[in-house]
């Protein structure tokens, strides 16, 4: 089995979803570049896209067909100035043309030719698409993704060698957690320790570092553009922000003008535990709000469960002492790499688990990280990681409107509060009478999902999905 990046799990997206925006969005670009590639990009004609299962069903408040133009468009959902996206998508939409690759303008019709196949899901994945291009001697070119979760994609008939063609074996390969465990043993490291070096198999320890450090900006940020807007989020739902008010009301006053100096506005606070409970909540929707809005956010592993490890790394920044850079690289790498056990034994894809395999997965990350920062061993480490997702176990995903925002944004606030739970119940505990391991907890998530129904699974046709919308508080 091929090893996997901590960053690989824990990377800067775009919102709302990994698996409906990010995933396609990679697809439409792989498949530009492919054309590319070929020297067929300037010969299009026409193209076609076709939208399969879970990808239709809800696509349209995921914002797939947004993620399927960008991606057509040759942006990177990286560097693009998000606010910009809107504007782009209905230029194509009045327009009528589309520049492919950046740099070959094509007529398209948004509502013919990105076509939801409501009806038909393909057998691989809930989660497929169909690009087809039309050449100018009347040629057609077609490849079929699967968006996997997590924002990364497989085409159609890969084979395994072609897949693994860049993939890596890292000296001391963990594809479980008593593989984790057992290193550990073998080096004498702590997971994070052990983690940093596998990840040398990918970058230098400087390039580690500086990624880790830069992942962290990106949360900061993130959740610092979320209490500083207001307003109604996008789609038919009208939810309110609610990120804003509540960091104006427990602020009491105290004034900011950046992320740095609203963090020490919040540390010169009261610090008891309802008010820290508030704060970590404030944080997790900050970002989720960020998330519903196609903002820059960091996935992790999802962009569904997007909040959960900024709102408990944030948490730690603020309220735990000692904390500092050198516990943010050691938090997020510990993260990452459960979040590959995850991904490895099981899915990080709502489509295939519900939702417990994005809250429930990022929960399970955030305890076990928080817990390595906070001296645990690495017994209690894979403890807490294993307590977060016993306590998520069978959570559906059931989005109302296939919009991310009922009920996934508040997921993520409970999520993170679980986290810490889990991680506060592991450091006070003896692992060794432990009756459950993380590895049994893995095999029992996926187990479960397989067996879900899959109405509850990303489809928006049971759950609280199908609750009449005007009976819904938002």
């Amino acid at each position: 089995m091929e090893s996997i990046s901590a960053f690989e799990i824990i990377k800067v997206g775009v919102g709302p979803s990994s698996s409906h925006t990010m995933g396609p969005w990679s697809a439409a670009g792989r498949f530009t570049e492919r054309l590319r590639r070929d020297e067929q990009l300037p010969r299009v004609q026409a193209m076609q896209v076709w939208l399969y299962g879970s990808l239709a069903k809800t696509g349209h408040g995921h914002g797939t067909d947004v993620a399927v133009l960008m991606g057509l468009s040759g942006l990177d959902f990286t560097r693009i100035d998000t606010e910009t996206i809107p504007e782009r998508v209905e230029a194509v939409k009045n327009e009528g043309l589309l520049l492919l690759g950046g740099e070959h303008t094509i007529a398209f019709d948004y509502h013919t030719q990105l076509v939801f196949e409501f009806g038909m899901t393909l057998d691989f994945h809930p989660n497929g698409m169909r690009f087809q291009a039309r050449l100018d001697d009347g040629e057609l070119v077609e490849e079929t993704y699967f968006s996997i979760g997590g924002g990364f994609v497989v085409k159609e008939g890969q084979s395994a060698d072609e897949i693994r063609n860049d993939s890596k074996i890292t000296p001391y390969p963990c594809h479980s957690a008593r593989d984790i465990i057992a290193n550990c043993k073998k080096l004498n490291l702590r997971v994070s320790e052990l983690v940093f070096l596998n990840e040398q198999t990918w970058r230098s320890p400087a390039e580690i570092r500086s990624h880790a450090l830069h992942i962290w900006q990106e949360i900061k940020q993130c959740i610092f553009r979320g209490v500083r807007r207001k307003g109604i989020l996008p789609g038919s739902l009208n939810v309110r922000r609610r990120a804003y008010e509540l960091s104006k009301k427990q602020l009491g006053g105290r004034k900011f003008e950046d992320v740095d100096a609203w963090i020490e506005a919040i540390r010169q606070g009261p610090q008891d535990f309802r008010t820290v409970n508030k704060w970590v909540s404030i944080f997790a929707l900050a970002v989720n709000e960020e998330n519903a809005s196609f903002g820059r956010i960091v996935t992790a592993p999802t962009n569904g469960a997007s909040g959960v490890i900024p709102a408990v790394l944030m948490y730690a920044w603020c309220f735990i002492p000692h904390t500092d850079e050198d516990s943010v690289v050691d938090f997020l790498l510990t993260a990452g790499e459960i979040g590959t056990l995850y991904k490895k034994g099981a899915t990080i894809s709502a489509a295939m688990g519900g939702c417990q395999a994005e809250i429930g997965v990022s929960s399970s990350m955030a305890a076990a990280a928080l817990t390595e920062i906070l001296g645990g061993t690495k017994e209690q480490v894979m403890q807490a990681a294993e307590i977060a997702m016993e306590h998520h176990l069978g959570m559906t995903c059931d989005p109302i409107g296939g919009l991310v925002q009922i009920p996934c944004i508040e997921r993520n606030s409970m999520g993170a509060m679980k986290a810490i739970t889990a991680c506060n119940i592991a450091l006070d505990e003896d692992p060794s009478g432990a009756r459950v391991s993380l590895d049994d907890v893995i095999r029992t998530m996926w187990e479960t999902a397989r067996d879900m129904n899959t109405k509850y699974k990303e489809t928006s046709e049971g759950g609280l999905a199908v609750i009449p919308v005007n009976v819904i508080e938002c």
